[in-house]
């Protein structure tokens, strides 16, 4: 059992605990692996009535997964790599489909990997702290772990967005766009957990008498202007329409998106494309394994791991450099279905 999460079970609650606070609980193999299991051993123990996911210490709920050990698996022979997003994927798979109530609390940051967890549980609780976002393409990879299902299925052209961009969410707008249901005050989460812990039937109850009111979303008032400028599949289109805007929100934005990887960008707009109708979840993951083997082994995951991670220059060198370098038929290489005996299956 991996130290970095702590599995229990509380009366009849399955307890998953992320305990890695140095690394804001960033989700490694083993970790994934730990959660899989209990999940697995849950799933027919009829003592246990619900799930609770949440972080022991440390601020942040999880900042996502090892980017560095990703990193340097990609530039090798990226074994470690698929090995970990074998488990993850199955771990986000049986998440997905657990039939018993699950509650994440979404405190502090929750991104990447953190998305993975949460998004899954039928009860998802945001706070005054919570700061989602997926922000792969800053360091040239995409919004796995799930993203191209639940970024597609939000309203209008708010996944496309997030997507391309990584902007964060705080946990008003989480809740205004259904990525979260409950909206507490961090100082009543203890009391939140202490409540579902003797009584796991009662989860909507105890997270709606604990509610403090929702302040307003900010996101919502761009709504229109994300529709428009983000309403295109194309990134070449995006772009066009964030330059002929004038305003200063657009000039943003697109100030925003030159520094990320065009390949990441187009890859994201790709996965939402698909993943809108994309027929199970379980179709989903297996798409997005195949997507996440070949790009971690790409030059511009390393590098973006190498300039905002480990020398933290901040200056990426992306290739191709600009987006009519990514070809339709590069990121159909990228989509490629794995031959069966290397494509992603369910634990």
């Amino acid at each position: 059992m991996s130290e970095d999460v702590l599995i229990s079970v509380e009366g009849k609650v399955g307890r998953i605990r992320l305990n890695r606070p140095k690394a804001i609980h960033a989700l490694n193999t083993d970790m994934c692996a730990a959660i899989l299991d209990a999940l697995t051993a849950w799933r027919s123990d009829t003592a246990i009535e619900a799930v609770m996911i949440d972080h022991a210490e440390g601020r942040g709920f999880c900042a996502g997964g090892d980017i560095r050990m990703l990193a340097t698996s990609g530039a090798d022979d990226g074994a470690a790599a698929r090995d970990f997003f074998r488990v993850e994927y199955q771990m986000n798979h049986a998440l997905f489909t657990c039939a018993k109530p699950i509650v994440a609390f979404m405190d502090g940051i929750t991104m990447g990997g953190g998305v993975g967890l949460s998004q899954p549980a039928r009860y998802r609780v945001a706070t005054e702290n919570t700061k989602f976002a997926m922000p792969e393409t800053g360091i040239g990879l995409f919004p796995d772990v799930g993203g191209g299902w639940y970024l597609s299925r939000l309203p209008g052209r708010i996944g496309q967005y997030l997507a391309v961009t990584g902007h964060r969410l705080d946990g008003a707008e989480c809740v205004a766009l259904g990525l979260a249901t409950h909206y507490l005050a961090a100082d009543r989460l203890d009391d939140a957990k202490a409540r579902i812990l003797a009584d796991p039937q009662a989860i909507e109850a105890v997270l709606t008498d604990l509610a403090t009111p929702t302040p307003e979303a900010g996101i919502l008032a761009l709504r229109d202007a994300i529709d428009r400028l983000f309403a295109s599949d194309r990134l070449e289109d995006i772009i066009a329409a964030l330059e002929a805007d004038p305003g200063e929100w657009a000039m943003q934005q697109r100030a925003d998106i030159a520094g990320k990887s065009p390949q990441s960008m187009k890859v994201s707009l790709k996965l939402l494309l698909d993943g809108a109708t994309m027929p199970t979840f379980e179709d989903e993951m297996r798409q997005e394994y195949a997507v996440a083997t070949r790009v971690v082994q790409r030059h511009d995951f390393i590098e973006g791991v190498r300039a905002l991670i480990i020398d933290k220059d901040n200056h990426p060198r992306w290739d191709p450099a600009t987006p009519d370098g990514v070809s339709d038929h590069l990121i159909d290489q990228i989509f490629a279905p794995l031959p069966e005996d290397a494509a992603w299956n369910p634990a």
